[in-house]
């Protein structure tokens, strides 16, 4: 196969997102899995989760710095600007390549179930329709985190989805869905996938049935069902439950955290020029937040010349921001449900583990009774362990729904000061404008 059906370009919305005719069709079932392992330009590059980890305020950066941002919408979302200012007229790059990976997924499903598989082709055929499966999920549930209103179920019936494309013709208007229509696609696809994946992957850059295990949880954590969340963080971990031991790592390397290291279940990446290191300085008061022995300061963190500190623990292993999926979220994700159900002792054994392969020197284990305080510590170092890892956004979405965790977001830039109050509407960004006026999707009301 000389070349492949795939969008590689589109110019004014979803609408314009059609194949290039002059492209061939794929044919055979190792044509699709060429295609999905197009890695490092469509299937591993998250970009919907940047926009949301630019507004979840764990960093500042200075005007001059602001001001010479490529894109208006990093600028609008770093200040959290309304509707009317956040685009003006630039394509979102996140809607953009998410729905183009969609369209890319929606081809490869139609065109494998046209092919009969052989016996000795199963398994391969299974992984092409289940990770065909798993990257339209991964997307949706991306995209749900930004452009949709945080899951609640009592309005989740009700509340505005997204377009659900499930099928490869651009053409067919689709309108949004509900919240709840949303997440149940997202885990309809996963659950289908988990049955067709093995549990261990060729390459972590392909899905496995580890990582539909992990993004069932994450999904469900989401939707505060921390009864399913824990059932598939414990999934996900029965499979492969390593931690990373960071006293073998090399606190001064430019990137102490290798790419595709023992942790990481799933590969993939996001980046925005905003999280340049010599633009981003991490908010002092997160950085006060981990001890003098806590090696994830020394890992996580470098000071830059100004007196800040920038970040540089991506788990891609270069200047990327890793977004894809890993067995320390698993650990939090389990005991943090733990706790919630009221098993402690099984909550502080994940918690501890996890933090003794964090430390420095000899690691006193937290031993406590309160649920509640617990709980918070439980969640602040998820902030601690999960950062810039495009989870904040969907943590404060979901965290500001409880008052003992609700946190307002403040930044001033050239003297002004900026705010986002819990719950507020901004926590929604708006659907990009050429999609609002070609496309007839209903804007986000903010």
């Amino acid at each position: 196969m000389s070349s492949l059906v795939v969008c590689q370009s589109c110019n004014d919305s979803w609408l314009d997102a059609k194949p290039d005719k002059s492209m061939v069709v794929p044919e055979t079932i190792m044509d699709y899995q060429a295609l999905l392992d197009n890695s490092t330009q469509t299937f591993n590059v998250s970009q919907p989760s940047g926009l949301g980890e630019i507004s979840a305020g764990d960093f500042y950066i200075s005007f001059a710095s602001w001001s010479s941002l490529f894109t208006k919408q990093e600028k609008s979302a770093y200040v959290w600007a309304p509707t009317e200012r956040f685009y003006e007229g630039e394509l979102s790059s996140g809607w953009e390549q998410g729905y183009k990976r969609i369209l890319t997924a929606n081809l490869i499903l139609e065109g494998i179930e046209k092919i009969k598989p052989s016996p000795a082709e199963r398994q391969v055929w299974n992984n092409v329709k289940g990770s065909a499966l798993f990257f339209r999920s991964f997307d949706f549930f991306n995209l749900s985190q930004e452009y949709c209103k945080p899951y609640t179920s009592a309005s989740a019936h009700t509340d505005l989805g997204l377009p659900l494309r499930t099928e490869s013709n651009v053409n067919s208007q689709v309108r949004r869905s509900s919240v709840q229509q949303t997440y149940d696609q997202i885990i309809k696809d996963l659950k289908q996938a988990s049955q067709l994946l093995g549990k261990t992957p060729l390459s972590k850059t392909r899905p496995s049935k580890q990582a539909v295990f992990a993004l069932l949880a994450r999904t469900y954590l989401s939707m505060e069902n921390y009864d399913q969340a824990g059932v598939y963080a414990d999934s996900a971990l029965q499979i492969q439950n390593e931690l990373i031991d960071y006293t073998t790592l090399n606190t001064n390397a430019a990137y102490p955290i290798g790419r595709f290291n023992t942790e990481t279940i799933f590969h993939s990446s996001f980046s925005y020029g905003i999280f340049n290191a010599s633009r981003l300085i991490v908010d002092p008061a997160l950085i006060s937040m981990y001890a003098g022995d806590d090696l994830r300061r020394v890992i996580f963190f470098k000071l830059v010349p100004n007196g800040g500190m920038t970040f540089k623990g991506n788990y891609s292993g270069d200047k990327n921001l890793f977004g894809g999926l890993a067995t320390d979220e698993l650990y939090l994700i389990r005991a943090e449900c733990k706790v919630r159900a009221g098993n402690l002792s099984a909550a502080l054994s994940d918690l501890n583990k996890l933090l003794r392969s964090r430390w420095k020197g000899k690691y006193q284990d937290i031993v406590l009774q309160d649920q509640e305080a617990v709980l918070s510590i439980i969640l602040k170092e998820r902030r601690k362990e999960l950062v810039f890892r495009g989870l904040r956004w969907g943590d404060l979405r979901r965290l500001n729904r409880d008052s003992r965790f609700a946190v307002t977001l403040t930044r001033t830039l050239d003297g002004q000061v900026y705010q986002l109050l819990p719950r507020d509407k901004r926590y929604v960004l708006p659907i990009p404008e050429q999609e609002v006026t070609l496309g007839g999707i209903v804007q986000n009301e903010r």
